[in-house]
């Protein structure tokens, strides 16, 4: 572990090399009023909106929506499946099926998906008016660094792994508050704007409704890979069950 002493906190940084961006927008944070023992940069850090992702920041009284990030709640799941060899063939079957059957990028579902949470949202105007849109998302990849792989691991088991998050809900999300939070800041001074840092006092509406709209995609994010992994696994047994 690394430590910089450039901020009014300190920033440990598990990686080896941080690039200059990062290190930047990990200054800002060090810097922030609000900020909280250290700042923590993990071994994956790269530049960010506003934050660096890979990067931890704990703050007193105020959640930023950008340093929560625009992928609510994205993820890895990986689970053991019960096989240990398989061919190259079934293996080009079950992307082939993958591809055909689980949206990615901007595709999403053709039917509505099911999931209790739709039936308990909470009190926000963007998650009301992104709710029936979420429907269709749910299952889906998405883009960028999302994937769906197989990989056999150091116990020789071939395990299923995803990586994803809450889609355009939690983009919309993230994105409907981080506006609120700069209106608000433009009046409180509470933090420097040019540094994509806006944030919201948790004692307040915005920063109360923001916080439960935040949780809300993380549940969704969490249902998202699950169904992703039930669609994947069902697949991966299929071509392997003979």
């Amino acid at each position: 572990m690394k430590i910089f002493d450039i901020g009014k906190i300190p920033i440990k940084s598990w990686a080896d090399e941080v690039e200059d961006e990062a290190l930047a927008q990990a200054v800002n944070l060090a810097n922030l009023p609000f900020a909280h023992s250290h700042i923590a940069l993990m071994a994956d850090v790269h530049v960010g909106f506003g934050m660096p992702i890979g990067g931890v920041l704990a703050s007193k009284e105020i959640i930023i929506p950008n340093a929560v990030g625009v992928d609510i709640g994205c993820g890895i799941i990986a689970a053991r499946t019960d096989i240990e060899e398989i061919s190259i063939a079934r293996l080009e079957n079950i992307v082939k099926r993958a591809h055909r059957s689980i949206p990615l990028g901007f595709q999403n579902h053709k039917r509505p998906r099911e999931w209790e949470g739709f039936n308990h949202p909470p009190k926000s105007k963007i998650v009301d008016e992104e709710l029936d849109a979420a429907r269709y998302q749910l299952g889906t990849l998405g883009g960028g660094n999302h994937f769906l792989t197989m990989e056999q691991g150091s116990d020789g088991f071939i395990w299923l792994m995803i990586h994803s998050g809450s889609r355009n809900f939690g983009y919309k999300i993230a994105n409907y508050y981080n506006k609120i939070a700069r209106d608000i800041n433009k009046k409180n001074k509470l933090t420097d704007l040019k540094h994509d840092l806006a944030g919201l006092h948790m004692d307040s509406n915005e920063g109360r409704e923001y916080f439960n709209a935040m949780n809300y995609a993380l549940s969704f994010a969490e249902e998202n890979r699950r169904q992703l992994f039930e669609q994947f696994y069902a697949i991966f047994q299929d071509e392997t069950k003979s």
